[in-house]
């Protein structure tokens, strides 16, 4: 692409004028500056090349651009026939969305999680007794004869994710934790998420009853799953608490297993109608 001495990149207008482009000669076609926004980080062009001219903030604030740069990335709505009302927001958020816990399958042992109870002969990482369903997974935690519990606390903004988006959108919060016994040990599985203001004051919480396991048992793994919806302005962090005990009391590690823990965002485009469309 062509430059000026002064290092000015050239742009195009529909009608080729001095002024079309922070005063300068436009000669790249519109079609060309559109390839090259496109390949380039979408962060960049948001901040520094939407700034340049006229032309370059209708193309970057266009439909067509977030559209294109979607379908690029493998991004689509699971429902093609309902389309994001903003295909920017839909490509950003889509793009940062990641399970925001650490360390989930044990892969760094205990690292990213706090230790709130350590009973017994403490918690452990280890493989898996048994092949997990995804077969990536080849690790969990292990609990002992005294009750154990670990935690994270999310700090939804340092995550990426602004008080005026948790406010506005109030994406729906999903939860997931898989959990399994020993065959030959009854044991106890327990789990709190709490949804917490800027205090850290519980707004929202899930806590199912406990789940027991007999003794002589075929050492399933189970999921446990929640989606927290509609809870309101004001949640600024997620605390995630889990864990359990065996039950017989035995020295060593024949408490419930934990693995494979999630906490992802399923997000909700607000229309102008107040009715909500789920991208999942």
């Amino acid at each position: 692409m062509g430059q000026s001495e002064s290092g000015h990149i050239h742009v195009p207008s529909r009608k080729p004028r001095l002024d079309a482009c922070s005063g300068l000669q436009a000669d790249v076609p519109l079609a060309v500056v559109e390839e090259i926004l496109l390949n380039l980080p979408a962060h960049q062009v948001v901040r520094v090349c939407r700034l340049v001219c006229y032309e370059w903030k209708e193309l970057v604030d266009s439909a067509a651009h977030w559209r294109e740069r979607c379908r690029r990335e493998g991004f689509q709505p699971c429902d093609a026939s309902r389309p994001p009302d903003d295909w920017r927001l839909f490509y950003f958020l889509t793009k940062n969305r990641h399970n925001l816990l650490k360390n989930p399958r044990a892969e760094g042992k205990l690292q990213g999680w706090k230790i709130v109870q350590n009973g017994g002969d403490c918690w452990v990482a280890e493989g898996n007794r048994k092949p997990f369903p995804d077969e990536t997974v080849t690790k969990c935690f292990v609990t002992s004869y005294g009750l154990c519990l670990k935690q994270q606390l999310i700090d939804l903004k340092k995550e990426g994710y602004s008080d005026a988006f948790m406010d506005r959108l109030q994406p729906h919060i999903k939860i997931t934790d898989w959990y399994a016994p020993r065959f030959d040990c009854g044991c106890q599985y327990e789990i709190s998420v709490e949804l917490l203001d800027r205090r850290k004051k519980p707004l929202c919480t899930f806590q199912p009853e406990k789940v027991f396991f007999e003794q002589w048992n075929d050492e399933p793994w189970c999921q446990m799953t929640h989606v927290f919806k509609d809870y309101g302005p004001g949640v600024r962090f997620v605390r995630f608490t889990h864990g359990g005990v065996d039950t017989q009391f035995w020295a060593g590690w024949y408490g419930i297993r934990v693995t494979n823990s999630s906490c992802l965002y399923i997000y909700t485009f607000l229309k102008f109608t107040g009715r909500k469309v789920t991208y999942g």
